[in-house]
């Protein structure tokens, strides 16, 4: 018998020829890099992540989340994160797995697992973390990408290993900020609603009383809320949001950049492109034509927000 981590290689690496694959199981993606890439700016939404080979780095903000195959990575809310894969070659590639977390999967284990109340009233989790890959997580997760070879059997089969792979991150380190995305009634649950919102209105201007008030909490503890479990304020997300569309728009419509700058909310093609350098260290224009002459590989992961 092949080891858990080996079958996930092999059957990664034939499923996945280019930068990414979506499979035949719902929510299941594959990523692959054949050399090191320049960082990626996308949104993380809900999500849980596996290396099997190679290692990334993922950035919130100002913290680092370094991880590799003896690692996963769990993401609970939407999170505007930059991402760089820092080990590959062409002859042992970057592989990894992405397999997108419903909260009414949790919920719905949860009850069968007669877990105790969540305390709605606790601070919310920092809402991106990684942990110590164990065997009791691993081997789920390798029998559900090795489905793909009888996908005859992923009708019927695949939903019952998501269910023990969530099983499993219940009871690990992460299981906490897991139960809390699973309760419409935790501030966490509330929170994601405000992201929710900002995400389809991120180009519109507004306050944080409006936003606290779809979350339904006090400005004050909005804030507050919202900053433990993104490392950011509910603005600063807005307009990271802002700029990781406008970087998307200059790439792939070729458009001028005052006019995407109007396009994501800002007034001024000053302070658009103010903040664009802030952000991603060059004016707009110059960016945009220096990600043109990288590997296309890398073009293309920026284009689609992987």
């Amino acid at each position: 018998m092949h080891e858990p981590l080996t079958v996930l290689r092999d059957t990664i690496a034939r499923h996945c020829r280019d930068a990414s694959a979506r499979t035949a199981i719902p929510g299941l993606v594959f990523y692959r890099a054949d050399a090191p890439t320049t960082p990626v700016d996308c949104v993380y939404e809900p999500r849980f992540c596996m290396i099997v080979q190679g290692s990334k780095q993922v950035m919130l903000c100002d913290r680092i989340f370094d991880y590799d195959a003896s690692n996963y990575l769990i993401a609970t809310v939407d999170l505007p994160v930059t991402g760089q894969v820092v080990k590959a070659t062409p002859e042992q590639p970057y592989l990894s797995l992405c397999l997108s977390i419903d909260p009414a999967q949790i919920a719905s284990l949860l009850l069968d697992m007669h877990a105790a109340r969540t305390d709605h009233g606790q601070l919310c989790c920092m809402c991106l973390g990684v942990s110590p890959l164990t065997p009791q997580i691993l081997d789920p997760a390798a029998r559900l990408v090795g489905l793909l070879d009888t996908p005859q059997d992923i009708p019927v089969l695949a939903p019952m290993i998501v269910r023990e792979l969530l099983y499993r991150l219940l009871h690990g380190e992460q299981g906490n900020v897991l139960r809390q995305i699973a309760s419409a009634e935790s501030n966490l649950s509330q929170i994601n609603s405000a992201i929710s919102w900002i995400r389809r209105h991120f180009a519109e201007q507004f306050d944080i009383a409006t936003v606290a008030r779809i979350a339904g909490m006090s400005p004050s503890s909005f804030h507050r809320h919202f900053r433990a479990a993104t490392m950011m304020s509910p603005l600063q997300y807005r307009t990271r949001l802002r700029l990781q569309e406008a970087r998307k728009r200059l790439m792939t419509e070729g458009a001028d950049a005052a006019e995407v700058g109007f396009a994501v909310g800002y007034d001024s093609p000053s302070q658009f492109s103010r903040e664009y350098r802030r952000m991603f260290g060059k004016p707009p224009v110059r960016d945009v034509n220096e990600i043109r002459v990288q590997p296309a590989a890398d073009v293309r992961m920026m284009a689609e927000s992987l």
